[in-house]
């Protein structure tokens, strides 16, 4: 169940996740231009929407403004993470965690047991993060960011429906402020 959870920096009181809709498209967009060289565009994000089986796109709000979003399809028993970005001016507020907590959340309950993604080779605060939720370098995709010039770093995490997962999950959710029922 997606709860919101308080952050309490920059007058932002509360964070509810809830389920990416059409009336969101603005605020994704003005974050994916932002944070993409390439973005993508919202009728691709829409596109992704209309495949709730095996896709979850969500956005972070705070006070209703979109801070942050993130996606994530599953295919079977393995999940990949499309995006997760979160408005530059809100870095370090632990938005970005609630959204990778949320997605693991979903692809557990969509069945997957494994899960994966790529970031930056130099986006080191991604890969912390990334890191915390068990997920490990596992190769590299040469020039995946082409208009960057960058190489993107494979990271995966698996056996997520397990016990000491679960625990993993629980420790996660111990650091975030207390949940308060979404509206």
């Amino acid at each position: 169940m997606l709860r919101s959870r308080g952050i309490g920096e920059h007058g932002a009181s509360r964070v509810e996740v809830a389920r990416m809709r059409r009336r969101h498209m603005r605020g994704v967009m003005a974050i994916e231009r932002q944070v993409y060289a390439r973005p993508w565009s919202p009728n691709l994000f829409v596109a992704e929407m209309t495949e709730p089986n095996n896709r979850c796109y969500l956005v972070a709000r705070i006070d209703k403004i979109v801070v942050g979003y993130g996606g994530l399809i599953c295919y079977g028993d393995e999940a990949h993470v499309t995006n997760i970005a979160v408005d530059p001016q809100r870095h370090r507020l632990g938005i970005g965690t609630r959204l990778l907590y949320e997605l693991v959340a979903q692809a557990i309950v969509m069945g997957g047991h494994a899960v994966s993604l790529e970031v930056r080779v130099t986006n080191w605060g991604a890969q912390r993060m990334y890191g915390r939720f068990g997920f490990r370098p596992v190769g590299i995709r040469r020039n995946y960011y082409q208009e960057l010039h960058e190489d993107a770093l494979i990271m995966w995490t698996d056996d997520i429906r397990t016990e000491s997962y679960a625990n993993r999950l629980d420790r996660i959710a111990a650091t975030m402020p207390e949940p308060v029922r979404s509206t």
